[in-house]
């Protein structure tokens, strides 16, 4: 028989989030004429993003190339795997592939944004494949903190290229099914080019507890809190979580309601899906607990995180329509703080503590687990797979690292492990895998309705504010006849009490008013900006030298 010939176009794998951050998941796969999107997920701003109110990942590379695009293909639920999804489509219609639980999730995020076209939602389910051109998807069940969660496994010409997605190896899983261990064997034996593995809790020894765990906490709870209402902060999307909360609250004759938009939403889609199973007169809603005692009431609500408008949030601080908490009850947080939310969720248990509300979170019961691996279930996947090249994905810098030194510890060797980068491009051809060019990628942030329109300078000019206020300056001059006309006025806002500051403000207006009369008084110079930039400069200079801030000052100078 003649030799098969070896293919000879090229594997081109794109990170457009996800690395060197927590969040915003999105890679590109893209052979010749072909190209798959694998999650399409948002970020939360940091302290260096004031007033913003998402980060999504920047998506010039796939405008630019959206003839190529044969589909989006989503891991699971989380909005850090579909938060965006709803962005993209507004530029791109194409086909988004996703497991039921998955899907319904998006549809009601996209009944709040109006889209040119109707969005090509396409179910898959655990096992199917899918033709993408000169591409094929297989979708391989997972374990994670969400239901229905899939690694994909892409076949190209070059060889079998697996993306984990958010998994952990649960031997006792909420909903029975456990991660598809075989056929990530078979894989493995058939041969794989390319692992993207999740890289979240690489530095984590050990392996990441069962779901099971936390029921067998919030059993032992329930039975030494009998007389308390108790309210259950956790994910929204954690269904079997909220499962667990459920049967429990059950078992021990309470009522459950649910409070928090998102938790709501989710909770309607998870129970018409069939994920979730809820006794029949078990839950009522918010509006009807106070028909019930407080040992009769389980709550289950948003806010694990300290969200400031969250239902948990609202609630801690007295804002809640229907809910006042007191000494009566008992606030479970059956989570723990995402990296950067420390400080909010810590203000939430210190408001209870003040108010006498217990409050019990993972420091003293274990009412969370992970969802992602820990190191001997990633070796594990490795052992599995037994990859050609090696990829780290979804985690910062140390994580990545951490996850390609446990490829190390494999026997892999360094030059087949590539730590990469958003925009980077990793090729892949019959001679080997090496970095190439870099895309357009980065961070495009959302702030209202308003997407992409708040940039880097806009940013600079908020964290300015926030740091040292505002002076305006207002003048009319007449530039016919060289004449102050009027002002100047100073206006101060964030940057000194102007009624406790009379002297400082004074001074500052005589600075303004020199600085307009010397470019008044030069003949050769009749140009405003230049009068602008005048005022701007000396009445800087004047405030540094009085106060040691830098306020913004904005000089509107009119001509008659």
């Amino acid at each position: 028989m003649p030799k098969k010939k070896k293919p000879t176009g090229k594997l081109r794998v794109i990170p457009l989030g996800g690395l060197g951050e927590i969040g915003k998941n999105m890679t590109v796969i893209e052979y010749e004429n072909d190209m798959i999107i694998v999650d399409c997920g948002l970020g939360f701003p940091d302290d260096e993003m004031p007033g913003i109110d998402l980060v999504i990942p920047d998506i010039a590379y796939l405008e630019a190339n959206r003839e190529k695009i044969r589909g989006v293909l989503l891991t699971h639920g989380h909005e850090d795997h579909i938060g965006a999804v709803p962005y993209l489509l507004r530029s791109l219609n194409v086909p988004v592939f996703g497991t039921p639980l998955t899907l319904g999730i998006i549809r009601n995020k996209l009944q709040e944004h109006v889209l040119q076209w109707k969005p090509d939602l396409r179910e898959v389910k655990a096992g199917d494949r899918v033709r993408l051109g000169a591409l094929e998807a297989e979708f391989i069940r997972v374990n994670h903190s969400i239901a229905d969660a899939c690694a994909i496994a892409v076949r190209t010409p070059l060889g079998i290229l697996l993306h984990t997605g958010d998994f952990k190896l649960d031997p006792t899983p909420i909903d029975g099914e456990m991660m598809d261990l075989v056929r990530l064997g078979e894989l493995g034996r058939e041969g794989v080019l390319l692992l993207m593995c999740e890289s979240t809790n690489a530095e984590r020894a050990g392996y990441t507890p069962s779901e099971r765990k936390v029921g067998e906490s919030l059993e032992y709870i329930f039975s030494t809190h009998p007389k308390k209402r108790i309210i259950i902060a956790t994910f929204s999307s954690n269904v079997h979580r909220v499962q667990q909360i459920i049967n429990t609250s059950a078992r021990h004759k309470r009522k459950v309601a649910i409070t928090g938009r998102s938790m709501l939403n989710i909770v309607n889609a998870a129970i018409e899906l069939g994920y979730m199973k809820v006794p029949k007169g078990v839950l009522v809603d918010i509006n009807e607990i106070k028909r019930f005692k407080p040992e009769e009431l389980t709550l289950i609500t948003t806010g694990s995180q300290g969200e400031p408008m969250s239902a948990l949030y609202r609630m801690t601080f007295s804002d809640h329509s229907q809910v006042t908490l007191d000494s009566n009850d008992l606030v479970i947080l059956s989570a723990s703080a995402i990296p950067g939310n420390e400080k909010l969720v810590g203000r939430i248990i210190n408001e209870l503590s003040k108010n006498n509300v217990e409050v019990l979170n993972d420091s003293v019961v274990a009412v969370h687990v992970s969802g992602h691996a820990c190191q001997e279930e990633i070796k594990l996947m490795q052992a599995l797979i037994r990859p050609k090249f090696f990829m780290p994905i979804h985690g910062e810098e140390r994580h990545l690292k951490a996850n390609a030194e446990l490829a190390r510890y494999m026997g892999m060797s360094d030059k087949n492990i590539f730590i990469s980068e958003i925009g980077k491009v990793l090729e892949i051809d019959a001679a080997g895998a090496r970095f190439g060019e870099i895309v357009p990628a980065g961070n495009v942030m959302v702030d209202g309705y308003g997407v992409g329109d708040v940039g880097n300078i806009v940013l600079r000019d908020r964290r300015h504010l926030a740091q040292d206020g505002l002076i305006v300056v207002v003048a009319t001059v007449d530039l016919y006849d060289r004449q102050l006309v009027s002002g100047p006025d100073i206006v101060s806002r964030g940057f000194v009490y102007v009624r406790e500051s009379e002297g400082l403000m004074d001074e500052a207006r005589q600075i303004a008013t020199d600085a307009i009369l010397d470019v008044l008084d030069d003949w050769d110079n009749t140009d405003r900006m230049y009068m602008k930039k005048r005022v701007k400069d000396d009445l800087a200079r004047f405030l540094y030298t009085k106060t040691k801030r830098k306020p913004m000052i904005l000089p509107v100078i009119m001509n008659l």
